[in-house]
């Protein structure tokens, strides 16, 4: 059974979701839930109100700032509900390994700080990647005469195919990042939020849902775990 002592952390994303508690009541389940009763100490609460993006997160989150002070000076450990929570790029996990204080994705976690760290490296590189994959794919389809978004029936038959070539492509595109998401022990749910999470867009640019996740599962070959 889990035990010593903790400083609990969450963070919302906008200052509407800081009052409605949205999201908020969910992570605290999820730190409850990993507690279980263990012999756990608490030393400190934040709850953190991000708004904005910039390049140097801890700049932004003051809460966070103060719960690895608290945790350096008790020698308690951070708890995140969920591991979106926290690791957002390589430097930020760089520089979360360099406080030298433990901390705990309630999400995963079996996840240490080396498996966060490889975990973030892989995700940037492959947003990068498939956002240009993607972004060349349609200017091929461009190329061809396709006439993205017409629905007209000189072009409808085309467009259709050429739909269908570009979904095959773009769940080609995804078979290895979504293998080693399986392979590190993501669900799907876990999956579409970790791709929303590192920027992915989905097939038309906007944000994963279950929903669109199976459909580009069920164009991968059966090898890889759905």
């Amino acid at each position: 059974m889990a035990n010593g002592k903790f400083v609990a952390y969450y963070r919302v994303s906008t200052a509407r979701q800081g009052v409605s508690g949205l999201g908020l009541d969910a992570q605290r389940e999820a730190v409850t839930r990993y507690l279980n009763g263990g012999a756990w100490e608490s030393v400190g609460e934040f709850t953190e109100t991000e708004t904005g993006k910039g390049a140097d997160a801890l700049a932004r989150r003051p809460q966070l700032r103060a719960a690895i002070e608290l945790c350096r000076k008790t020698g308690a450990r951070l708890l995140i509900a969920k591991l979106d929570r926290l690791a957002r790029n390589v430097a930020f996990i760089a520089g979360m390994m360099e406080s030298k204080v433990g901390f705990v994705a309630c999400d995963m976690p079996e996840a240490n700080e080396l498996t966060i760290h490889i975990m973030a490296a892989f995700a940037e590189h492959e947003a990068k990647r498939i956002s240009e994959r993607t972004r060349d794919a349609l200017a091929a389809a461009k190329a061809r005469g396709v006439v993205l978004g017409a629905t007209g029936p000189a072009n409808l038959k085309r467009n259709i195919q050429d739909r269908q070539r570009a979904a095959d492509e773009f769940a080609a595109n995804l078979a290895r990042t979504i293998t080693s998401y399986r392979t590190a022990g993501l669900t799907q749910r876990q999956i579409v939020e970790e791709l929303n999470r590192t920027g992915v867009t989905a097939a038309r640019g906007g944000r994963w849902t279950l929903g669109q996740l199976q459909r580009v599962l069920a164009r991968l070959p059966s090898s890889i775990p759905v």
